[in-house]
C-alpha cells in the first residue's frame, strides 16, 4: 500500500525551479534513501512535504488523501530536521524536549520507553547544551517517534556527528524500518549508507533521476557514474 505519492510536484522560486516534475510512491515499509548534490532540491521536497512550504504544483497524497485538503497525516509522521535549532543554554533536560513531542500529556512512560530504545535513558535529566552531537540528534529522533509515527522522515540526520556515533544511529534507523516496520524517508550524502541501508532510492537534481530499488541503482555503474558526475558539476558549479 502505498503511503506517499507525489505526483508532478513542481516547487518555481523567482530564478531557479526547485524541483521540477518530480513523480515517485513510497509504500509502507519502505526505507527511501534520497541522495542528491546540494541544491537539487532534497530539503525543499521534504519542506512541500511537511505541509511548510503550500507554494507548489502537483499533488501530494499521504495515506490516499490530498494534503491540501487535511493536514490530519501530520500527525502520522515524526520529523528530524538536519541541524536541530536551539539555545545552547537553553535550560531545557531531555526529558523536556521528547516530551514537547508528546500531544498527551499523560503519556510519561512513553518517553521512558523511548529513551531506552535509544540508549540515552542515563541521560533523561541532563540538560541539551551538555549532549554530545550524536546524543543530540538521538534525543530529536526521540521526540519524533514519541508518538508512534507511522512515517519517519530524516534530512541528512547525520551531519557535523563522530563516526561512532553514525553506526549506532544507522543502526537504531534499521531497528526501527525491520523490527517496527517505521515507514523511513532519508536524504543522505552518504552512498556507502544508503547502499547498505536503504531498500529503495531517490535520485533528485531537481528532476527525479533514478527512483527504484537500491541494489538495481547500486549494482549499475552507468548510473553511479551518471550521478555522480552530476553531484560534481553541481559541486564546482557551486564553488
Amino acid at each position: 500500500m502505498s503511503l506517499v505519492e507525489i505526483k508532478n510536484l513542481t516547487v518555481q522560486y523567482p530564478d531557479v525551479k526547485a524541483l521540477d516534475d518530480v513523480s515517485f510512491t513510497v509504500n509502507q515499509g519502505d526505507f527511501l534513501g534520497i541522495i542528491g548534490p546540494n541544491g537539487a532540491g532534497k530539503s525543499t521536497l521534504f519542506d512541500v512535504m511537511l505541509n511548510l512550504n503550500t507554494k507548489y504544483q502537483g499533488t501530494l497524497k499521504f495515506f490516499g488523501e490530498d494534503i491540501r485538503k487535511s493536514k490530519k497525516y501530520l500527525k502520522e509522521i515524526g520529523y528530524v530536521p538536519q541541524k536541530p535549532i536551539f539555545e545552547k543554554n537553553f535550560p531545557a533536560t531531555v526529558n523536556d524536549v521528547v516530551r514537547m513531542g508528546l500531544r498527551k500529556e499523560s503519556d510519561e512512560n512513553k518517553i521512558d520507553k523511548i529513551l531506552q530504545q535509544l540508549w540515552i535513558h542515563e541521560l533523561s535529566n541532563r540538560r541539551i547544551g551538555e549532549l554530545s552531537g550524536g546524543q543530540l540528534q538521538r534525543v530529536f529522533i526521540a521526540k519524533a517517534l514519541v508518538n508512534n509515527p507511522k512515517i519517519l522522515i530524516l534530512d541528512e540526520p547525520v551531519t557535523g556527528i563522530d563516526q561512532q556515533s553514525i553506526e549506532l544511529f544507522y543502526s537504531i534507523l534499521r531497528e526501527l524500518n525491520s523490527k517496527q516496520k517505521i515507514t523511513i524517508i532519508w536524504s543522505s550524502h552518504d552512498l556507502d549508507a544508503v547502499n547498505k541501508l536503504a531498500n529503495h532510492v531517490a535520485c533528485l537534481n531537481r528532476t527525479l533521476f533514478f527512483h527504484g530499488m537500491s541494489e538495481k541503482f547500486f549494482s549499475d555503474d552507468k548510473l553511479v557514474k551518471q550521478y555522480s558526475e552530476a553531484s560534481m558539476q553541481e559541486h564546482m558549479h557551486h564553488h
